[in-house]
């Protein structure tokens, strides 16, 4: 089983939305993520949770939370979200760089856009690894 870490600063935007987007498409069975930043912010921004709502996940009960050396001892990937020299960095972790534009105080249209992108490369990374879901794998709508 791999666990792959998606990380930004405030762990409100852009590393909720790959996670929950890679748990719903990823095979149980062979991988998962979790989300976390280094400097977590009070609450997952409400523009996100309106976007993944339109795509069926919820996230209202999410909570950002720290990156710890505990949380990435048992992780395989780190993927940041594009926060440059504010990015974390975990020794002996797969690193992986998506800059991706902060949705924080962005309208819905952007925000869209940016988990719009997200998917793409979630879904790009799952066929990579061979971690794809049945629902990834029978559904060519979740591709977009």
């Amino acid at each position: 089983m791999e666990t792959v870490i998606f990380a930004c600063v405030h762990n409100a935007g852009r590393s909720q939305m790959a996670a929950s987007i890679f748990n719903s498409l990823a095979d149980p069975n062979r991988a998962s993520a979790v989300s976390a930043g280094t400097q977590p912010a009070e609450r997952v921004h409400p523009a996100v949770l309106d976007v993944m709502r339109e795509e069926g996940i919820d996230l209202s009960t999410a909570k950002p939370r720290l990156l710890t050396e505990q949380l990435a001892r048992g992780a395989s990937m780190l993927v940041t979200m594009g926060c440059g020299d504010a990015c974390p960095f975990v020794p002996d972790l797969e690193r992986r760089d998506w800059p991706l534009r902060d949705p924080k105080d962005q309208p819905l249209d952007v925000v869209r856009s940016v988990r719009d992108q997200i998917r793409g490369r979630v879904i790009a990374l799952l066929r990579e690894r061979g971690w794809s879901g049945d629902a990834l794998r029978s559904s060519g709508s979740l591709a977009r």
